[in-house]
């Protein structure tokens, strides 16, 4: 699949490793900002936990 999408971008080598560079980065992006922090909320295990002191 990726060896398909490579091979459909435009441009010599060079072009085509920024777009791909760029593209991995938008995706990573988009996780970071957008779907990690939306399932982090029915995730377990992100609750705060505190240890008696005493």
């Amino acid at each position: 699949m990726y060896a398909w999408i490579f091979a459909r971008l435009p441009g010599p080598l060079w072009v085509r490793v920024l777009i791909t560079a760029l593209l991995v980065a938008g995706v990573v992006l988009a996780l970071m900002e957008l779907v990690f922090p939306w399932a982090a909320q029915y995730s377990p295990l992100t609750r705060d936990v505190t240890l008696g002191s005493g």
